[in-house]
């Protein structure tokens, strides 16, 4: 049964057509929440007073974030978690995945799935179990530095007593940043090992039949070749570093941890509107991370971009 011409689409607008739901979608869930809080941002707004309750402060929630105290040590925490997990993964992931790639030709697939496991587990199911494993009196950490205490020649290196992982101020960080480095290595892992594949195997012939040794061929051919990616990793590591949130929330209970010490900026922005109803310094901060992130990937982009030959 053929429609009546009324109702048939013409060529020209059917693809049209068939993208509204995507940019209704787009549009609802994407694009009205991000310009609502660039509105929000310039108002002083609790949600409980209703919309109509909104007043316009100009710049007011912006000053009120660069002085706020809390705002800056939320900074500091995620530039240092940031660190301390991205940098690590990087330095562990390109030797890997090349070691993946010229040790591994049956078993490859199943070991590049064990290290990926981390990455698409439940970040709850992966705070619980670090919670455990991070456990002052039982945990397995604990006890292997126990352990390893007793070993000749290691016990001036390692604590004497049960170390307080998720409650000394001192200690928050570095157990979040081993979560994270846990968690994301794997897919770093992914990515190199891509890339390594789409390397011609006959440059690598041709260094050997040059006398190049493996340390050779993958500081002159390996490293040179992977700079697109790591490009790729390296900011994708910055823009999920400066937006920490879920690993540091379940270990500290949303709270950030003692003295503050595990609260990132995500969660500092989420508490701002959250716990004290202030969504228009919350959005005006989320706007702060916003530019920043915006920064440091250009910076990111400068540092890896062609250089040109010197004059």
């Amino acid at each position: 049964m053929k429609l009546p011409s009324a109702l048939r689409l013409s060529p020209r607008w059917a693809p049209y057509v068939y993208l509204v739901p995507f940019f209704a979608l787009f549009g609802v869930f994407g694009l009205f929440p991000l310009l609502f809080s660039l509105y929000l941002a310039f108002q002083s707004w609790e949600p409980t007073s209703g919309l109509g309750a909104m007043a316009f402060v100009g710049l007011e929630n912006f000053a009120f974030a660069l002085q706020d105290e809390w705002f800056w040590k939320s900074l500091k925490n995620t530039g240092w978690l940031a660190l301390a997990s991205g940098v690590p993964q990087h330095l562990v992931a390109i030797p890997l995945a090349y070691f993946i790639h010229s040790s591994f030709k049956r078993m490859r697939n199943a070991v590049v799935g064990a290290y990926f496991m981390p990455y698409i587990t439940s970040t709850v199911a992966i705070a619980i179990l670090f919670s455990s494993l991070f456990s002052t009196d039982y945990g397995l950490v604990n006890v292997f530095l126990q352990y390893l205490s007793h070993v000749p020649g290691l016990g001036w290196l390692l604590p004497a007593e049960p170390v307080d992982w998720l409650n000394d101020p001192d200690n928050i960080k570095p157990a979040i940043a081993m979560i994270v480095f846990w968690r994301y290595v794997g897919f770093n892992v992914v990515l190199y090992l891509a890339a390594l594949q789409t390397i011609p195997n006959d440059i690598y012939e041709a260094a050997t039949m040059d006398g190049a040794g493996r340390l050779q061929q993958f500081w002159y051919i390996t490293l040179p070749s992977l700079k697109p990616m790591i490009f790729f990793g390296v900011t994708l590591s910055v823009i999920g570093g400066l937006q920490l949130f879920e690993e540091p929330f379940i270990l500290t209970g949303g709270r950030g941890g003692s003295d503050q010490a595990g609260m990132t900026t995500a969660i500092y922005l989420y508490r701002m509107a959250f716990d004290f109803n202030d969504f228009g310094a919350a959005s005006a901060m989320s706007w702060l991370l916003f530019i920043l992130v915006a920064l440091l990937t250009w910076l990111t982009n400068k540092a890896f971009a062609p250089r040109g030959p010197s004059a």
